[in-house]
């Protein structure tokens, strides 16, 4: 399949975008384009947005007052059904340009007005799935003009696509986890500043050092947001961390702390090799609203990772909110009769996603955490999730624990720090 472009189309923010006559592409878009929305679109995942004519059309004979760059999109196509292709897919544009499609770009508010009623989903890739627009990533930089031809190839075999296509879905679990955490520790009347902005969630926390309460998501997707986030920690006066790409340092120079694999599979992957309870082994999910179960909760997950001083403390204010906050899920192990291990669980768009989990020094290696994964796929299933995530640090017991229960690591990432006594660092 071959097309060509219709029209180009750039702004310095909002929509429509305007038809110019040519425009240079780089890593992070079009060149003199912008956002008025930085935290939903951009970054080198999102770089550049297309949309067919074909569609275009079809929405407009739904009496829709659209046309080329009123929905924002940077390149008008022509003879290509975009939203059908698969993510992955190559469009090689004019003589230099090599793009890859990464996903589907979901409707906003900026571009309701285009739409009778401001019913914007009439391109969204769920209801009309040949009418999306389409987000890509610069493989090959260059200038794009109106009339190049656009030839269409099939995912290259290192084709990374898939794979952030998925993290997007797992990453917004995850920051909806980190944020109910954070959100129960401000609950509890704790100085955290919390951030949530679209795929930006960051928290700084003046009171409690380390990087649990002083963490940032959303580099991968969104890098133009970092001046935000050191602002952030510089108004806190905390150093704070920033997760992104262990191949993909948020700034130049930067130094990851430690490397984190995160994980994923069916669910159905994990039930299939899950075994037998252990010798002595019971579960029980822990009652929100059992002051004493949620207590034995916290105070084993303070002591198994070895918690202390004003963490320590915070936890046990804040342990209770968090424990009946919505999606949060608390299981104990007991190993003849005495509670040895806690583990928690966040569920969100039918995806599970496995909090802390920990053992006593005195029960360990007995096989309890790789029970506790199972329960809490068993119990998520029974739910009607479909999907199970978990985070672990590289070459540890923990990761192996989830590769043995069929996780595998589909991603690595780091923790980036970053000080607030130094320079300003560049976006």
């Amino acid at each position: 399949m071959n097309g060509r472009v219709a029209q180009v189309n750039i702004s310095p923010g909002g929509v429509p975008k305007a038809a110019v006559a040519e425009a240079r592409v780089g890593r992070l878009g079009l060149h003199g384009d912008a956002h008025h929305h930085d935290h939903v679109h951009g970054g080198p995942h999102r770089a550049v947005a297309l949309l067919g004519l074909e569609a275009i059309e079809r929405v407009r004979a739904d009496g829709h007052a659209i046309a080329p760059g009123a929905v924002g999109e940077n390149l008008t196509t022509a003879g290509i059904e975009l939203s059908l292709l698969p993510v992955g897919t190559r469009l090689a544009v004019g003589d230099s340009v090599l793009l890859e499609l990464s996903s589907p770009a979901g409707p906003c508010d900026v571009i309701k007005d285009v739409f009778v009623g401001g019913k914007s989903g009439r391109i969204s890739i769920l209801l009309h799935p040949s009418d999306s627009r389409m987000y890509a990533r610069v493989l090959a930089e260059g200038v794009v003009r109106p009339g190049d031809r656009i030839t269409v190839l099939p995912p290259a075999p290192d084709s990374e696509a898939a794979v952030h296509a998925e993290l997007d879905l797992l990453d917004s679990v995850e920051r909806d986890a980190w944020l109910t955490l954070w959100g129960a520790a401000a609950t509890a009347g704790l100085d955290v500043r919390i951030l949530d902005r679209g795929e930006l969630a960051a928290a700084a926390s003046p009171g409690l050092p380390g990087s649990i309460f002083n963490r940032a998501f959303g580099m991968r997707q969104i890098p133009i947001a970092l001046p935000e986030v050191e602002r952030l920690y510089r108004d806190a006066g905390v150093a704070g961390w920033v997760v992104a790409g262990a191949d993909e340092p948020p700034w130049d120079g930067a130094v990851g702390e430690e490397l984190t694999g995160v994980y994923a599979t069916a669910i159905d992957d994990v039930l299939a090799r899950a075994t037998p309870l252990p010798a002595g082994v019971t579960i029980r999910a822990v009652d929100p609203d059992d002051a004493r179960s949620v207590a034995t909760w916290v105070e084993i997950f303070i002591t198994a990772f070895a918690i202390e001083g004003p963490l320590a403390e915070a936890w046990r204010r804040f342990g209770p909110i968090l424990a009946r906050s919505k999606g949060e899920h608390w299981l104990l192990a007991a190993l003849d009769g005495h509670d040895v291990a806690a583990a928690a669980t966040f569920t969100r768009r039918r995806v599970a996603w496995l909090g802390g989990g920990a053992v006593l020094p005195e029960a360990r290696g007995r096989g309890i955490q790789r029970a506790l994964i199972a329960e809490r796929a068993r119990q998520c299933a029974d739910a009607g999730n479909r999907k199970i995530t978990a985070t672990a640090d590289v070459d540890t017991v923990s990761a192996r624990n989830l590769e043995a229960l069929g996780m595998r690591r589909i991603w690595t990432r780091a923790l980036y720090r970053v000080d607030p006594a130094r320079p300003t660092m560049p976006a």
